[in-house]
Order: C-alpha cells, then structure tokens, then sequence
C-alpha cells in the first residue's frame, strides 16, 4: 500500500500539471478580445445600460478601432478550442482529485493511523483539501474557471516538492504523537491550510485584477486582462476565509489542549506555537478589516496573502529550520 500511494502521487501532480497547461490554454486564448469586446459593445444602442444584455453604453468604452491589427479577432474555432481546453482541465483536476485521495488513502493504511503524522503527509493531505476546495468553488462560481491554472500549479509545486525533499517511508510514530489529538489538531489544521490554499490564490488574483482595472500594463498585472472581476474575485476570498479561519481557530485551541497534556502547559513558546498563533492574528486582522468599510479591498487581499505567507513560514520555515517541541512533526 506504501508503494501504490507513492505512485498514485506521481499520478496526482502528472494530472495537476496537464490541468495546469489545460488551464493554460483556456486562460490565453479563452473568451473574446478586446477589439471584439469593442466592437459588440459599439452596437448597443445608445441609453442602454448594464441590465440591457449586461453591457455598458458607448459612453464608457475606450477609443479603439473596430478593424485595429494590433489585437486580432477572436475566431469561432478558437473560442470553441479554448472552451474544450477549460473542460479537459476540469476533468483532469477530477481525474488528479481522485487519485490523491486514492494516495492519501492508501498512505493511512500502509502506515495504519491518520495520514498526516509528518510533513510529508500533511502536505498531501492539506494540497487535497485545497483542490476539494477548489472543486467546490468552481460548481458554485463557473465563472472562475480560468483560476484552475494558479490552483493546479500551487497543488502541483506543493507535491513536487513533498515528493523530492519531504518523503519519508510510512512508519509508526514517535510515542508522543500517540494520542486523538493527532487527528483532531493536525486534521483541523490541515483542513483550515488546504482552504487557506485557495484563497491566498483568489487573493492574489484580486490584486493582479483590480490592478488592471485601475490602468497598470506592467507584469503581473498584465495577466489581469483575462481574469474575473475584481469585485467578484473579491467576494470569493471574504466567503473563503470567513469559512476556513474558525476551522483554524479551533486546530490552534486544540493544540493548546494537547499541549496541556502532553507537556503539561497550555502555552510553550514553541516555535510552532508562535507561526500558528501569528498565522492566527494576521488572518483575522483580515476579516477584520474586511468588515471595516474605510479599508480598502486591496489592502484586506495584500493581508490574506501576507496570511498565507506566514502559513508557508510555519510549515516549511519552522519545521526546516527552527528546533523546539514539535521537532519531531518535521520530514
């Protein structure tokens, strides 16, 4: 079982990456261009507002020539070839779902305990709930599909780099992982980080669009052209994080549960303790200034990814290169 789960995990991130490229193609060359967009919009009669077919009037467009060669029109074949691109990504992000859950499965009885008992297990467990996630979001919001490619290749480098730097064999655990708390704590806390996963991507997104939106043509706000409104993408990372953060709240009160008994103080200032606490302040910094009205939406997403920045510290950084209590948790 060890071995299968280690080649349903070659599997897995082979699937992510031709998503990723599925993605890809539907992301360059998916939907129409600009000159069409200009040229459909000039047809709308004059007076006709947004609830007339969802377009804005005349007045609103920018100065560009119907026939100008600099953005050619988009033809029907490669519309219809960028649609079928989006739809084979969508099904090899299913395909990779199914065989990373195959592998996290197959990890856990092979190692008969809960599959997240070192950082090798907690990386594929957490990159599964991220593309869980992700598939929920995009059955909700099919119009976020070109955000699969950002998805699949953070799933996909997540992976590689378990697979190369963080494998060990299956095994039992050290005696002071023996206990419940393993599957409470750690399970909550990689639930909450697969989540956070998807939304440090919308975010991301967010800035990149609105920057867009607001004029800028330098990269990366250059790939904002073809990306989803800023309002909704915006929207997206509030509901995600509105969800996943009390998730995260309960895995840090769990393992200051844990924490209690095993070592016999609820607080340590461990290292581990302090990223997760931090990760903690930073996200709900961000729901609450959210929530504030005079803070701008791009400082709340600069937040979220400042969030996930410190999840990243704490996963990799504490465990890679800090030593204190939860030493044992690392490769």
């Amino acid at each position: 079982m060890g071995a299968l789960s280690d080649q349903l995990l070659v599997v897995t991130i082979f699937c992510y990456v031709l998503a990723m490229m599925a993605s890809a193609i539907e992301y360059a060359f998916g939907g129409r261009s600009l000159v069409a967009r200009v040229a459909t919009r000039a047809a709308v009669p004059v007076g006709a507002g947004v609830g007339a077919g969802g377009s804005l009037p005349p007045a609103d467009l920018p100065e560009i020539p119907a026939t100008s060669s600099e953005v050619p029109a988009e033809t029907p074949e490669r519309s219809v070839g960028a649609r079928r691109a989006g739809v084979a990504a969508v099904v090899l992000t299913v395909l990779g779902f199914a065989a990373h859950l195959a592998a996290v499965v197959a990890r856990g009885i092979a190692a008969e305990r809960a599959p997240w008992g070192n950082m090798y297990e907690f990386v594929m467990t957490a990159t599964l709930v991220g593309v869980t996630a992700w598939l929920v979001v995009l059955v909700k919001w099919t119009s976020l599909r070109h955000l699969g490619v950002f998805v699949t290749l953070s799933a996909a480098v997540l992976l590689s780099i378990a697979g190369m730097t963080l494998y060990v064999a299956e095994g039992p655990l050290v005696p002071a992982l023996h206990s419940y708390w393993l599957v409470i704590h750690v399970g909550a806390a990689s639930i909450a980080s697969g989540i956070f996963l998807v939304g440090f991507v919308t975010a991301a997104m967010h800035l990149i669009r609105s920057g867009h939106e607001a004029g800028k043509t330098r990269f990366p706000y250059s790939l904002g052209e073809r990306l989803p409104q800023a309002d909704a993408l915006e929207r997206v990372t509030f509901r995600i994080h509105a969800f996943s953060f009390p998730i995260w709240t309960f895995g840090v009160i769990a393992g200051a549960i844990w924490a209690e008994a095993a070592w016999g103080r609820y607080w340590n200032w461990d290292p581990k303790e302090v990223w997760s606490f931090i990760a903690w302040v930073v996200y709900a910094c961000y729901l609450h200034a959210r929530s504030t009205p005079s803070v701008s939406r791009r400082l709340t997403s600069w937040i979220a990814v400042i969030g996930w920045a410190t999840m990243l510290v704490n996963l990799f950084g504490v465990n890679l290169v800090a030593s204190g209590l939860h030493s044992y948790a690392g490769v």
